[in-house]
């Protein structure tokens, strides 16, 4: 009886034991890497885009510092108001750049956290950091993704580390914020994106047509309670 009882507790014992480990591997860590600039083979995630698509002289380059493990992606370019004589759209907005992920494999599940935090370097400028999530709102003709919206301002020439928490985050359409009370759904992120604008951004920043730099070294997202 006693060996039998000796197998039968060894038998609850490792049930408990693989429960427990199974709800430890279930509970996702603090943080999370989205994206991290340390390769060239990183950057193909990435394509830029500005007003120069419309007929603007804006231009942006994105680069990766010395390979090696403290390269750094660098987001530079120059932004201008003006318009080429050449231009074919009739816009009223120019001097804008932007880098924008490609689109993840599906989507990636960030409703565990609460804040993305981003590792830069900037120019005295205040960046934009967006966010895209599958469409709640489906117009005859549109399938474009949800952004919501954030700005970034971090001190000139200095490594900072910028945490935004995803409420933060406003719903914007085509650059303009949207006056409705909408709730993100953080469980369906397709992307992100940087950009730039020459006007705008917060008191203090640095504004005005003229080159622009940032250096950039991850894109976590972290639980901070």
């Amino acid at each position: 009886m006693s060996r039998f009882r000796a197998v039968w507790q060894a038998s609850i014992n490792a049930t408990k034991k693989a429960l427990t480990w199974n709800l430890e591997d279930l509970v996702p860590p603090t943080e999370k890497y989205i994206f991290n600039f340390n390769s060239k083979e990183e950057l193909k995630r990435w394509h830029l885009y500005s007003d120069s698509e419309y007929g603007g002289l804006s231009s942006a380059s994105l680069e990766v510092s010395d390979v090696g493990n403290g390269s750094k992606g660098i987001f530079s370019g120059s932004l201008s108001v003006e318009v080429s004589d050449e231009a074919k759209w009739n816009f009223t907005r120019s001097g804008f750049c932007g880098m924008r992920s490609k689109k993840f494999d599906g989507f990636i599940d960030l409703d565990s956290y609460d804040t993305i935090a981003l590792k830069l370097k900037g120019d005295g400028r205040c960046y934009i950091s967006t966010i895209y999530t599958e469409n709640w709102v489906n117009s005859p003709g549109q399938l474009e993704d949800n952004s919501w919206q954030a700005f970034v301002f971090v001190p000139k020439d200095n490594w900072y580390i910028a945490k935004i928490p995803l409420d933060r985050y406003l719903p914007t359409w085509r650059g303009n914020v949207i006056d409705e009370k909408l709730e993100m759904n953080p469980s369906r992120v397709l992307g992100m994106s940087l950009s730039v604008n020459a006007g705008g951004g917060v008191p203090g920043a640095r504004s005005g047509p003229g080159d622009f730099r940032m250096e950039i070294d991850w894109i976590k997202a972290i639980r901070s309670q």
